[in-house]
Formats: C-alpha cells, structure tokens, sequence
C-alpha cells in the first residue's frame, strides 16, 4: 500500500472533559457517569480523561472494531475521528471524506420532512449540491421508508431515523464510514441490506465499526482495537482480541479469578502421524464431488481460560461405531467427544461446543444443559467426566475450521466458565461442491422435473 492509503493515523490521542463540582459538593453527570461505566476512569479534581495514549492507524481496504465495555471512551474516540471533537493531546490525521452514524438521528432535523434531511444530512457529510441532486431517488429507495419520506422525522421510529441516517451515508461517497451501533434498531432484512452495502464498501473504503455481537465483529473486520477506561488494552487480529474481551466479560460476570488467556493461539495444526491415517482417506480423496476434510489432532495447549475449576484433557471427532476419524465427509454422522476432569467439587456441570471458520464466526454449537436439566450432573474433585454430541457434519466450504470446547457450572442463563479452550480441534476443507453460503446441510431430495412430470 501506498501513503495514500493511509486514511487515519492517530497517536498519542487524548479526550479529557473538565468537570466542575455540582452545588452541594454533588458531582456533574459525566463524573459520575466516568465513575460507573467501564471501570476507574482516569479522573481528577476538575475533570477525567475519556480517551488517553491511543494509537492506532487504518489504510483503505481495512475494516476496525472498537470494542469495549459501555463508557470505555468508543463514542469519544468516533467522534474525534470524525471530526465532532478536538483532542485533547495528540494528533490525528484523517484523509478523505467521513460518512460517520454516531447517533440515532444524528444530523436530521426531527421538524424536518425525510426530504428536507437528505438535503441538510448530505450536506453536513460533504456532498454537493449536485451530488445530492443525482443520488436523491436512490437515497429514498435504499431507506424503504415508503410516503413517511415527506413526513416530519419526529414522526418517526428508532428504525425509520436508522434507515434514512445510513441511506444518506451510504450514497455520500465516503474514503471512510464510522458505524456505532446504529443499526442495532433496524429490523432484520434491512440489517442485512446494510451488511451487503458494508461489505462492497470495505473493499475500496476504511470501516470503522462498533458492536457488541463478537460473530459480526469477527467476520466483518481484520483488526479490532479494545479500550478499557479510555486506554488501549488491545489492539490487534480481530478474532484474537475480541476472544480476550469475551474472557474479561466472564471474569466480571462470574466475580471469580483465574480468566487470564493462557497458551497459545493459531498455533499450525498437528497432522495425526502417518501410521494411523484413516483407511478411508485414498477413498475419500479420490473422489472429486465430495466435501473432503482432515481432522487435526486434540492441542492440549492451545490458548484457554476460565476459572480452573476442571479442565479439558481431549477433544476428538469419533465415527458412529467408536473410532478416531483422521477424515470425514461433510454429512457424516459424526460423534464429538468432550473428555474433562475435575479440579474441585462441581456441582451442575455443562460441557459444550462450537464450531467456527477462521474468521472466528460460530456454525452451530450445543451444549448438555437439556439434557440433564432434570438430573443435573455433579463430579468430585480428580473425577473424570465426558460428554458425546451426535450431529450430521454440515458441508463446509474450502478453509480452515476449528471446534471450541467449554465446561461451565450452574445454568444456561446463569453459569461460571470453569474452563474454555480455543482452537481445540482443527478442521481442514480440502474440497468443496459449494461456496457461496457458510454451510451447507444434506439435502433429504432434490427432484427437477419439466414437461409433463411438472406441477
């Protein structure tokens, strides 16, 4: 890449609010605000950082998730990108146009008809006047808000305003669009409409994105960035860092110790050695319309946490009569083996799993918790436990896959993480009849008829 596609470069960036005491020794509300949310702010007498030492940069073709706890500083640092406040410290450099949906509603005039707000929104975003003129009948059909576009936007719902805001962002031309939970209030087909538009803008714009759902963060964005009280925890491969804010979200959540991430993470899958190769694997290759896929061996030290209450010593892919599979076709029937042991006294364990691509997005997962809901499960301290899960394995694309394994205690709604392992199994697609969809599930018939048989 060249210096030209480099859109933001930030360092040494800091936001501080000054604050003044209330009448009768009463804090204001951002102070008391600083003091709830997302942990200790670095406060002072007279105001606190929201925003401090950050460092980061973004080129054209990236998309980057700010990710964080409520009031960890992600708004503040938006809307210094945006250019809707001034630093504090530092300096940040910002090349080419902002589309930024900081707000619901943010730009449009509530006493405004839809119509009148394309004009006043596309202007504040940059475009001109013929700008707006050429794409104004595509705005209206993008927001799909029907004869509510010559209606008074205070007229409107939380998914309408969402719909018009990020139709007139979509068609502003932007070098770089800052999405902050807005489309959260939309409904589900246009959620996905704007997904698409995401998509095809990641691929000649910059994104930055804000979300609490670790599945949409992981398959939309290459790097995420978490803040933690205005300060960077981590910056870096999304999958990756968004794992160890999830960790840090269940050590809060449980009030136990002992959630630090050990281990290593993405290590090269280990192959089975030669001698216990699968006796169907020549059957298997040498078939060309098949879903092919390897499977790795059990890494006892990939990347963990939880709170040490049991540990995971084998996860294994088994065929239906027992044995270890080295090979599987996509719609098999399968068994997934969980084998733990217990390091204290638990009582109401769950064991369960995942399965993710290597952009880190969840397939399909279960867990055991229905099945023994009437007849919860309880292991002494050194006892050995396992739990078996039965499915028909979907047909994968071509790539890299790999089961995520856990064992918690308590229930489905509430439950501590004793112990979650990453990357506890691999999974390699070596063949494929499809690729246009995440997975695909066996076909029970599939008939095409014409002519007379038809109808």
């Amino acid at each position: 890449m060249t210096d030209s596609d480099l859109l933001i470069d930030a360092k040494g960036l800091g936001k501080r609010y000054d604050i003044k005491a209330r009448a009768q020794g009463r804090p204001g509300f951002l102070a008391r605000l600083a003091g709830k949310a997302g942990g200790s702010a670095d406060t002072g007498k007279d105001g606190f950082w929201a925003v401090r030492e950050v460092d980061f940069t973004v080129r054209r073709g990236e998309a980057v998730a700010i990710i964080g706890r409520n009031g960890a500083g992600k708004s503040t640092l938006l809307r210094m990108i945006a250019g809707l406040a001034n630093p504090t410290e530092g300096e940040i450099e910002v090349n080419g146009r902002v589309a930024a949906l900081l707000d619901l509603g943010a730009g449009l005039d509530p006493n405004f008809t839809g119509r009148e707000n394309i004009e006043l929104a596309a202007s504040i975003l940059g475009m001109t006047r013929s700008e707006v003129r050429d794409a104004f009948d595509s705005i209206i059909a993008f927001a799909e808000i029907g004869d509510f576009i010559d209606q008074p936007v205070k007229t409107y719902s939380s998914g309408m305003m969402a719909r018009l805001g990020f139709a007139i962002a979509a068609h502003a031309k932007a070098d770089i669009l800052i999405v902050d939970e807005v489309l959260a209030v939309g409904d589900a087909a246009f959620q996905q409409k704007c997904m698409r538009f995401i998509r095809r803008f990641t691929q000649t714009g910059a994104l930055l994105f804000v979300s609490h759902d670790a599945s949409t963060v992981t398959s939309l964005c290459q790097r995420a960035l978490w803040l933690e009280s205005g300060y960077v925890r981590a910056y870096g491969e999304a999958a990756e860092v968004t794992q160890h804010f999830l960790a840090a979200l269940a050590e809060e959540a449980s009030g136990e110790e002992g959630f630090r991430i050990k281990g290593e993470r993405r290590r090269p899958p280990k192959r089975f050695p030669e001698a216990h190769n699968d006796v169907r694997d020549q059957i298997l290759r040498d078939s060309d319309k098949r879903n092919r896929i390897e499977v790795f061996e059990f890494d006892p030290d990939s990347a963990h946490y939880g709170a040490g209450g049991a540990t995971i010593e084998d996860v294994v892919l088994l065929s239906l009569d027992g044995k270890r599979l080295h090979s599987a076709l996509g719609g098999e029937d399968v068994i997934l083996r969980i084998s733990g042991r217990a390091e204290k006294d638990l009582s109401r364990i769950i064991l369960g799993f995942y399965l993710k691509n290597k952009l880190g997005q969840y397939l399909f997962g279960d867990n055991t918790f229905l099945t023994t809901a009437n007849d919860p499960v309880s292991v002494a301290k050194g006892e050995a436990f396992e739990a078996e899960f039965q499915f028909r394995l979907p047909y994968l694309p071509t790539g890299d896959y790999a089961f995520n394994a856990a064992i918690a205690t308590g229930t489905q709604m509430e439950h501590v993480t004793q112990y979650w392992m990453d990357d506890a199994l691999f999974l390699k697609v070596e063949a494929a009849h499809f690729r246009n969809s995440l997975v695909g599930i066996p076909m029970a018939r599939i008939e095409l008829r014409a002519g007379n048989s038809a109808g």
